[in-house]
Formats: C-alpha cells, structure tokens, sequence
C-alpha cells in the first residue's frame, strides 16, 4: 500500500529514467528496470554500480579524449628550403682600446669596470670616424656592442673640452632611444663610462616615470640625456627649462625601431628644436637593420655622413653612406633585397605545429630546457600584452603552482626550477623596471614578452628565444633572436609556426636566414620524464622508452590539466576568449605582403580555441573589448536610421561620423560615397 501511494509523486519512475540516460551504463538500468518491483535493499544495488562505473569512466576520460587532440589536424608539409650560405660579421677584432687616443681613465674603466678588452668589428670601425668629429650610419648586427660604439667617444670628447662641463649648461648630448628598458640600459652603461668623470651627469627621461621629478633633474641640469622620443616631445613642449644652446651630439639608437613605433612626428618635433637654438652638432643613426625609412632619416638628420656597414664582406672598410644607401633601398620593395648578419653561434631552429597542439607543446618545452636540462633562461615572444598576462599566469598555476595538491613534492621541485616573468607595453612603469632588472640578474628563469623586449636589450645567459607567434618581417625576426648569442656567446632560436605557414621559412631563406626542423614530437616526448602526467589506469605497466601512444595520453593529460584549470570559473574562461581575440587582432594585422602566409582564413577557430586551454570554438567573440577591435564592434547601420529622423538626431549622426573620421580631409566626395553605403547597408540595431 506504502509503494502505490509513493508511485503517483513520481519518485521512483523519475530514478529510472535517469538511470538510461547515461549511455554507459545502459545494462545497469536495465537490471535495475527487471528489479523494480523488488526490496529497497535490491534497488539500492544498481546505484552502487553506477557510481562506480561513473569513477571507473572518469579515470579513463583522458584516455578517450586522446584521439580528440590528436584528430583531425592538418598535415604537416615537408619543409623545402634550399641550404643558403647566411651573412656572418666577424664580432671580435684581436685590437684592444689601447691602441686608440682615449684618457687613460677610460681606458681602464673599460677594462676593469666593463671588463672588456678586446674591441668588437663595430667599435673599431666606428670609435676612430666619431672621434673625428664626422657623422656616421652605422648598421650592424645585434649584440656587436653598438651602444660602447658611440658612449665611448661621446665620454672622450666631452671630458676633454677646454671650459670644465657644469652640470647646470644642460645637454651636450641627447640619446634618442626606442624603449623604456632600452633607456635604462643606455643609461647604465653611461653611468659606467663616466665613473672617472663625475662632473658630467647623465640623465633618462621615459615614460611612466613622475614628470615632476623629471623637471626637477632637468632644472638641476643633465650632460647626457638619454630619453625616448614621445617623453622627450612632452618636456619640450612643456617645461621651460630645457634647452639645447650647447648640444654637440644627436645619437638615435635603434633607429628603425623608433620608426617603426610612429615616432617620425616626435622625431621632426625634435630635430627641429634642436636646430632652432643650435646648427651645428654631430649626428649619430645606428641600427642593426637598414630600412626604407631609416635612410629617409638619415637624409634629414645626418650630414655628409660616413656609411659603416660590419656585414659587406666585398666592401669592406669605410665608404659615403649616399652609395650604400641607394644599393638595399633602391626601391620601395627594399626590405626584400636585404640580407642579415646573424650572430655566428646562433642556432636557428623550426618547428611546425598544428594549432590544437601549440600550448601543450609549448608547456612541453619549457618543461624540456628549464626544468628538467635546468641552466637555462628563455624568452618567449608573444603578439599582444593580453596573450603574455594570459600564458603567464597559466602556466604558473598549471605548471609551477596548479598542482600541489595531486603530488605536493613534485609540483615544490617544479615550482622552484621554472620562475616566469612578463614584460608588456601594458604593465606600469615600476613594474616593468622590476621586472627587467630581475631578469637581468638572475642565472635562469623564463621572460614572457612582446616585442617591448626585441630591441637593443643585453641580457646575459639567455640560451633559447622561442618566437610563439611568427613576427611581422625578417628584420623583427633578426632583432628578436639577437637577444640571445649576443657577444660570441653560444644561443638557440625556435619559430613556432602552423602548418599553413611553412612558407615563412622560404621566406627567411630569401634574405640569408638558414632554419632548421625540430619535429614536434621529440619535444611532446618530454613529457615522458614527468610522471605528473602519465595516465594512471589499473593494471598498467611501467612505461617503457618513448611509446608515441603514451607520449599522447601524456600530452593529452597535460591539456585537460590546461583545459580544467580555464573551465573552473566563468572569469577564467572569459580571459582565455579576450586572449584569444587579441591573438586573432594581432593575426589580421600582419602586412600585406604576408598575407598570402598569414590569412586569418586559413585558421580552424575551433583547433586554435584549443590551444587557448577553450573546448569548442567561442561564439560570442565581438562582444569582448579588446583594442582593436572598438570600432569594428559598433555596428554603422544604426547612423543611418539616425539621419531619417529629426534635426537634432541627424546632428548626432555627423558627431558619430566625425568621431569614426580618420582626421584626414580626403574631399566630399568620399563622405557622400560612406552615406550611400551605409544607406544600402543592414538596418541592424546594436
């Protein structure tokens, strides 16, 4: 009677149609089906077999999620290159600074303080012209001490002026650099120099730092400024103080850098304050690549220059810069004739990886060289600042910090050997010191980074550069692995590329750039000495040498480790979305003549959401803020319906279109061409 009166509430019946729904266990609801009408104690049978068929199932999850990963890639082409010879600089030269006609103090600074004794191809080419007086193109490669090149003569001719320098006369020379990290070591490096000349006083303006401390040094007086442009331009047209009656030098390091940035208008601001208050000065233009742009700046700044080029074999030796200027950049197509100087201990490696694979492959890798070969430091090059905040904490939670509580000894080992480290355009300015400075100093660690890092920066030790996003030309290429092998030093490059982009590599190959493959699956097989990922089934052996199934299973743990950690919370999922929108920002906005290699068509969303740590492709990607894509986001139809209603309404219609204008006033014509558009266009409302 007690079981006819339960069974109209529904109770039972709903159990047993719960218990089908689970498609693995169909035999068990079927015996619990035949059982209904028996005991309590007998219904209660199956759900215990359920439950543990259900932890059964859930230990073999990554097992079955295997092929899911490994599935459906593309394949991966055979790379043909033809074997290029690449352009090599002798870096040392057996003549010490001694020989040159420097204070004696300088010279032993530099041997003692810089400890360095020898000069390099660079310095001995360059010192002896600027100690002449004479301006000068020098182009050389990186890591060819380029900075000592022009801080030497610079200390030597300002220490031995007749009238004392006073630190209240202002600048006697300005150093124009890219960078805040870069200016920070520039000004390092003067400071070195100028141990036996205390009474000249250099000094760094950049951005990020408190412009009234700025002012303050400034009313003091520097001799030596070193400054990035954009900051440079706000004193100028802000603070009364400073001035340039007695500016004897203009060096602009990294120039092409500083062009590539958009600084072109701050450095026209510049130069024209410096000629208003003083004609005549030396000028210095260095840079590791020669584009069509520095040549245009070098027109403008440098006067009857000398051209100083470590890397032609043929023309060895000084010769005028308006010769050398015209053979690479006859033409607006200069950058494909160029050829570059490599560091000749760099080794540069290849690998081709389908996007599923990216993030466990590159885990992989760092696992690989600083973990478990340890004595390495690595710096990782990403596209945008929020791919770099993204991978950074996720690899310090799965990797270093996410798994203390499966295996809290191991996962302590792992933590102490991987430090990881961001630097991005996005970071305050203190941090992005901190941050440097610790790199700097430490023996190994692993530098998350955007190109804010690329340029002109010696960090010591650095033994491998992994480019996770390709750069946007070979000469971004050359300026990323010249942070490593820097000095005759021994160091290591990887591209990572997809599979649709294997002809970035002939492309390399065209400007002298020689790449060699390193298969994917060697590095995924370093998973195999890390028992935090091998898959713990009942009755499995040991593993025995590298079995590429288990190496899978192994690479396959290690992305739902990734892909748990992203779908713990709603927050982190929504971070890896805006991560990968910036990603694919950065993908459209590679330069047209490499979209044939980069086209934002040849991506699968849902294998690159993948190596995001997503499991299926996002829909909802416009709806994120990401820069970049503000404009795109807002939808134009909606101005249109705006101009059939009232005055005041078609009022606000042509402040939305001022607003979107690009500020260049390109005739009527055009604006009458965007209202037709956005007439025929869809009547959408955001």
């Amino acid at each position: 009677l007690k079981r006819k009166l339960q069974s109209p509430h529904g109770n039972p019946p709903l159990k047993r149609k719960r218990k089908p729904s689970v498609n693995t266990f169909k035999k068990c609801a079927t015996e619990a089906d035949i059982k209904e009408k028996g005991s309590s104690s007998q219904k209660s049978l199956p759900k215990k077999q359920l439950t543990d068929n259900q932890n059964e199932s859930q230990k073999s999850k990554p097992f079955i999620k295997t092929s899911s990963l490994f599935k459906n890639n593309p394949d991966i082409p055979e790379i043909h290159r033809k074997a290029v010879q690449q352009v090599q600089e002798n870096v040392f030269t057996t003549d010490s600074f001694s020989q040159l006609d420097l204070h004696p103090h300088l010279i032993a600074t530099i041997n003692t303080v810089l400890k360095i004794n020898s000069m390099t191809s660079v310095q001995k080419q360059t010192i002896p012209v600027l100690l002449q007086g004479k301006d000068a193109l020098v182009r050389s490669q990186t890591g060819s001490g380029k900075t000592l090149a022009y801080g030497i003569p610079l200390v030597q001719s300002l220490q031995g002026m007749k009238s004392k320098i006073q630190r209240s006369d202002g600048p006697y020379a300005l150093v124009l650099v890219p960078t805040r990290e870069l200016a920070l070591q520039s000004f390092d490096t003067m400071q070195k120099l100028l141990k036996p000349f205390a009474w000249i006083v250099p000094g760094v303006l950049m951005g990020g730092e408190k412009r009234k401390s700025e002012k303050a040094r400034l009313r003091k007086g520097i001799n030596i400024l070193i400054s990035t442009p954009g900051r440079l331009v706000d004193h100028i047209k802000s603070t009364e103080c400073i001035h340039f009656r007695r500016t004897q030098w203009l060096i602009i390091d990294e120039a092409d850098r500083i062009l590539d940035l958009g600084f072109e208008k701050d450095i026209a601001v510049i130069l024209n304050a410096l000629n208003a208050e003083r004609d005549t000065r030396q000028n210095v233009l260095l840079s590791a690549t020669l584009t069509e742009g520095v040549t245009r700046l070098a027109d403008i700044s440098l006067n009857d220059p000398i051209s100083i080029s470590i890397a032609d074999e043929t023309q060895k030796g000084l010769k005028p810069a308006s010769q050398m200027d015209r053979e690479p950049c006859s033409s607006s197509d200069c950058m494909g004739q160029e050829n570059f100087a490599v560091p000749e201990k760099l080794k540069q490696y290849v690998m081709m990886v389908p996007s599923k694979l990216r993030l466990v492959t590159l885990a992989a890798l760092i696992l690989e060289k600083c973990k478990f070969e340890k004595h390495h430091k690595m710096i990782i090059f990403f596209s945008s600042c929020e791919q770099v905040e993204f991978h950074y904490e996720l690899l310090l939670k799965v990797l270093s910090g996410g798994l203390e509580s499966e295996q809290p000894e191991r996962s302590s080992v792992s933590s102490a050997c991987l430090q990881f480290l961001r630097l991005h355009g996005n970071m305050e300015q203190e941090e992005r010191t901190e941050v440097f400075q610790e790199f700097l100093k430490s023996k190994t660690g692993i530098l998350l980074c955007t190109d804010v890092a690329a340029r002109g920066l010696h960090l010591p030790q650095v033994t491998w550069i992994i480019q996770y996003n390709a750069p946007a030309s070979p000469a971004e290429y050359i300026h990323r692995i010249g942070r490593t092998a820097r000095i005759g030093c021994h160091g290591n490059s990887l591209l990572v590329l997809a599979p649709s982009e294997a002809e970035y590599v002939s492309l390399l190959a065209s400007h002298k750039i020689n790449v060699s493959e390193i298969k994917m699956e060697k590095v995924l097989s370093s998973l195999m000495k890390d028992d935090r990922f091998k898959l713990h089934r009942p009755g499995s052996k040991k593993s025995s040498g590298m079995d590429p199934q288990e190496v899978r299973e192994r690479a396959t743990v290690l992305q739902t480790k990734f892909e748990n950690y992203i779908h713990s919370s709603e927050g982190t999922v929504r971070w890896a979305k805006k991560a990968l929108q910036s990603f694919l920002c950065a993908y459209t906005a590679y330069p047209r003549n490499l979209k044939h290699i980069f086209h934002i068509k040849s991506l699968h969303l849902g294998h690159v959401a993948k190596s995001f740590g997503l499991r299926d492709a996002p829909q909802n990607l416009t709806a994120l803020p990401t820069a970049g894509s503000k404009k795109k986001t807002k939808p134009r139809p909606k101005r249109s319906d705006l101009l059939k209603k009232t005055h005041s309404k078609r009022r606000l219609a042509e402040i939305l279109r001022s607003e979107y204008s690009s500020g260049m006033d390109t005739g009527v014509s055009k604006v009458k061409k965007k209202k037709k558009q956005r007439k025929t266009g869809n009547q959408q409302i955001p």
